[in-house]
């Protein structure tokens, strides 16, 4: 089945548009609350702006610490689809009281729903990755984490753009964020109801309560295969490398550009677009199966391109112009424009690649009895690595690295840790090379017919 056929059946729909308005909603909200807290100079206790934006950031992310392992464990013990409808409850519910935060322009209950809103996230994730591989054939799979990683990209884009623009709305700004994030979790909720049932995996699991336990556990069940260990590791290289772009655009844009939002804004939609093609191609080259070629190809992709991506930035010329004032126009007249945003669709382009395979191959390889524990595991290692991103960012910041150089060190590092990964696993370099021998040999078989 072509994947686009795959958003005309209910087994996948309702779950691409349940998780779709999951992650939009999430990044609207997001979004809106650190602009609301950086442009109208709102502090908790005295903390400052920025400290307290990055704060924020690592509240969302402390949830998926806490609670991936008792949510991987409730998502192999029950049904799958009605857990998925308490978790959207919930989300209305937090919401719902956005209205009373905003309205009283309390930051600190504006913050403690970002974490309600990280803990929904991290129930949701070893859910709706785990009824995957029950919903879909193996033949599907890429396909289907093709589409769900196409929307995920595209949500937290759209996301991030609706959030800064609605509470940047005079006067009524932060309310019209509160009913707009009701309403996509509403919807959200009503896309959820039409999820078809998934049986439990394991219905004699006994659950356990002690999160630091369970987590070291749940770690554990992801180390029983090797080639899932490696790439829950992989993947979680992946979010490194996406969360250091995304988090790093925006300042690229002003300090090293000189461009304002605009700019900011055309960036992230072409790293976004390149992962969403990306992602939708993998169906296509992997003709249907599991095609673990792709990842060294897009290891490959991100590497040269990061490099290429540095050097395009040495050789554009900003405008005379006061920091950070060259709008979109001014920029596509520049020489060099093109290739810095070509350089961006092309990273991630080839991350889409990267990861899409990854994926259905956790889903594939993991033991149906415990799969969701495994991507819980996964969610845990990822929200590591993304934290590590932000550190190591920090450090290289007040170590004097320029933000192109950062990411020449994020390419010339990705060479290094996929290498490494490939050569404990070899499977990937030998899918690589039959990968490359069979486009190669299909033109021959074509003319030969």
């Amino acid at each position: 089945m072509n994947q686009f056929q795959l958003l005309q059946t209910r087994r996948f729909l309702p779950l691409f548009w349940t998780q779709f308005l999951g992650a939009f909603n999430d990044n609207v909200y997001k979004n809106a609350l650190v602009i609301f807290i950086l442009f109208q100079g709102n502090t908790l206790y005295g903390i400052d702006t920025n400290t307290l934006v990055t704060l924020s950031a690592g509240v969302f992310i402390l949830p998926f610490f806490l609670f991936s392992a008792t949510a991987g464990q409730f998502a192999d013990k029950y049904e799958k689809s009605m857990l998925i409808r308490y978790v959207k409850v919930l989300e209305v519910i937090i919401m719902s009281f956005a209205v009373i935060g905003f309205y009283l322009e309390n930051v600190l209950m504006l913050v403690t729903l970002l974490f309600l809103m990280g803990v929904h996230s991290a129930l949701f994730g070893p859910l709706k990755y785990g009824i995957l591989p029950q919903h879909l054939q193996e033949n599907e799979l890429v396909g289907g984490n093709g589409l769900m990683s196409m929307g995920t990209f595209l949500a937290i884009l759209l996301g991030t753009i609706l959030g800064g623009l609605l509470v940047s709305i005079p006067h009524q700004g932060p309310l019209i964020v509160a009913m707009m994030v009701i309403l996509l979790a509403l919807l959200g909720l009503m896309a959820s109801l039409f999820i078809p049932r998934a049986e439990p995996a394991d219905p004699q699991l006994q659950i356990h309560w002690n999160m630091f336990t369970q987590t070291f556990k749940t770690m554990q069940y992801a180390q029983e295969n090797l080639s899932v260990l490696i790439a829950v590791i992989a993947m979680s290289w992946f979010w490194l490398v996406g969360a250091t772009y995304l988090s790093q655009v925006p300042a690229y844009s002003k300090d090293i550009l000189g461009s304002n939002n605009q700019v900011v804004t055309l960036l992230l939609f072409m790293f976004s677009l390149g992962i969403g093609i990306g992602s939708m191609m993998c169906e296509k080259l992997s003709r249907g199966r599991i095609e673990l070629g792709l990842v060294p190809l897009g290891a490959i992709g991100i590497t040269l391109f990061s490099i290429e991506f540095y050097f395009a930035s040495q050789y554009f010329e900003a405008l005379a112009l006061p920091q950070g004032q060259m709008n979109a126009s001014q920029f596509f007249a520049m020489p060099g424009s093109w290739r810095i945003l070509l350089d961006l669709a092309l990273v991630g382009l080839f991350g889409g690649f990267y990861i899409v395979p990854l994926n259905a191959m956790v889903q594939r390889r993991s033991d149906p009895t415990h799969r969701s524990r495994i991507i819980a595991a996964n969610n845990i290692l990822n929200a590591l690595f993304m934290v590590i991103s932000a550190l190591g960012t920090i450090e290289m910041i007040q170590l004097g690295f320029s933000i192109p150089e950062i990411f020449l060190s994020l390419g010339l590092l990705s060479a290094i840790v996929t290498g490494t990964l490939f050569l404990i696993l070899p499977e990937f370099i030998q899918r690589f090379v039959v990968w490359l021998f069979l486009i190669k040999s299909e033109p021959k078989k074509e003319n030969q017919k």
